[in-house]
């Protein structure tokens, strides 16, 4: 019999399924999501001295709201979600989508009988259909805020995961220049909230590489010239200009944009280059004189991080004007990126409304932060004081003094259980928790605390008006 339940048991055991997460999608434990907090209120704490309002806008979209707002590169990597329970759609539609479901599967691609909905790619698009929807019920200019995960169908990597938060900065419905230079401020103040130091907020703007494509007669090949300078990080200069060859860029072309690539030196220097390289362009000496003033604004007001980049491009369709983007030099992956887009809300039939933003890689900061051992120990405190539990008795005196103590401020907990001091001792190692109260028959009459010091061993009996935890 006891053979019959031992193989029964193994069956059942190779029977259960195996707990898994999808790939580029991540469980955060107490300490990782004790880190993250950290992160999210440094954030919120700059914005919300800044100004901006927050809102929250659902995970999914409509598609039609997201496809053609990211560029092809971008549309590829939209998480599409099937129209649920089909067969109780209309009759007459269920051999078109039978017929839709096979074209996908002939060319990969969906339907819109099949798909209406696709998980939020960024907080942006979104943000501007809000904007269109709720326009009668918003102030201009309307400053928010938004701290919430998107989806990408990108390829899991270090840096990059397909489930991840956004911390977006906007202002939306001002032209003025003067918000870019804040949003610069407010840059390098996260940042320094976090005690993040070496940050490089680098600046361009799509306006002087519109100004580029002119000079260079190829304004119909301005997305595939963003496109590859965007990849100058990953692939170098003679992989950007590989890029161009195969977007058929004659070797003139590739010949006269060289000196843009490889120009060095100060804003000042970089300023120099772009207005001599594009003094024929209207639109691109449009791009230097907003360049110019955003970088003369931020020297007077004494930001010290900000660097011209000129082959900085952003590859999201939607940018029009100035573009940033924040890099650490012992990080991979930019942190931090935005930029100005004057007509994103005409698509939902809102035209001429011009907004700029950024937008904070919570979870790359939060990798960087680790690589740097740069988390305060305080973020990682939790339960400052864990009572012992002896019997009821002491367990209900030590639930009164347990309230006490977080009517203080003090993070308290009382063991559930009445188990062996042993045991107990074990839970507040294992959590770090730095001091343990013990109540037994001469704390109850004396109506204290005896409280244990986990680093040093030292007790001392206390009344509650006497305890004071210190972080460690």
């Amino acid at each position: 019999m006891t053979c019959i339940t031992d193989i029964c048991a193994l069956i059942i055991l190779s029977m259960a399924q195996k707990p898994s997460i999808p790939k580029g999608m991540r469980d955060f434990g107490p300490k990782e999501m004790s880190r993250r907090n950290y992160i999210f209120s440094s954030i919120k704490n700059v914005f919300e001295q800044h100004g901006f309002q927050p809102i929250e806008t659902p995970a999914l979209e409509l598609i039609t709201t997201l496809t053609g707002k990211y560029g092809d590169e971008g549309d590829q990597l939209l998480f599409k979600v099937l129209n649920s329970r089909p067969h109780e759609g209309r009759p007459e539609k269920k051999e078109q989508m039978r017929e839709a479901f096979q074209q996908t599967l002939d060319r990969n691609t969906i339907a819109p009988v099949l798909t209406e909905r696709a998980m939020k790619y960024d907080l942006t698009v979104p943000f501007a259909r809000y904007v269109v929807q709720h326009r009668n019920d918003i102030t201009f200019p309307f400053k928010r805020y938004q701290i919430q995960p998107v989806w990408r169908a990108d390829k899991p990597q270090a840096g990059r995961y397909r489930e991840f938060y956004q911390c977006d900065v906007d202002v939306i419905g001002s032209n003025g220049l003067w918000n870019e230079v804040e949003l610069i401020e407010m840059i390098e103040q996260v940042f320094d909230a976090v005690q993040l130091k070496g940050i490089v907020i680098k600046l361009n703007n799509r306006k002087v590489l519109t100004g580029i494509a002119e000079v260079l007669n190829l304004t119909d090949k301005l997305i595939p010239l963003t496109v590859a300078l965007d990849k100058i990080d990953k692939i170098g200069e003679e992989g950007v200009m590989n890029e161009l060859r195969k977007q058929d860029f004659s070797e003139e072309a590739i010949g006269k944009l060289r000196p843009i690539v490889q120009a060095t030196g100060s804003n000042a220097d970089l300023l120099e280059v772009l207005k001599n390289f594009l003094a024929s362009s209207e639109v691109g000496m449009l791009g230097v004189s907003e360049l110019e003033t955003i970088l003369n604004q931020c020297e007077a007001l004494g930001f010290q991080s900000v660097q011209l980049d000129l082959t900085l491009a952003r590859g999201l369709n939607y940018y029009t004007g100035a573009i940033f983007e924040v890099q650490h030099p012992e990080f991979p992956s930019s942190i931090c990126g935005g930029g100005r887009y004057d007509d994103l809300t005409g698509i939902f039939g809102m035209p001429d409304v011009s907004g700029v933003g950024v937008s904070f890689g919570a979870d790359r900061i939060y990798d960087l932060l680790l690589q740097l051992n740069l988390y305060p120990k305080e973020t990682q405190q939790g339960t400052q004081v864990l009572f012992v539990n002896f019997g009821d008795q002491e367990a209900s005196y030590a639930f009164s003094k347990a309230a006490e103590l977080r009517a203080k401020g003090i993070a308290t907990e009382v063991y559930p259980d009445n188990s062996k001091m042993k045991k107990q001792m074990k839970y507040a190692n294992a959590l770090s928790i730095p001091y343990v109260a013990l109540c037994g028959e001469s704390e109850l009459k004396n109506n204290t605390i005896t409280l244990k010091n986990m680093a040093t061993g030292e007790q001392q009996e206390l009344s509650i008006d006497q305890v004071e935890i210190t972080s460690n």
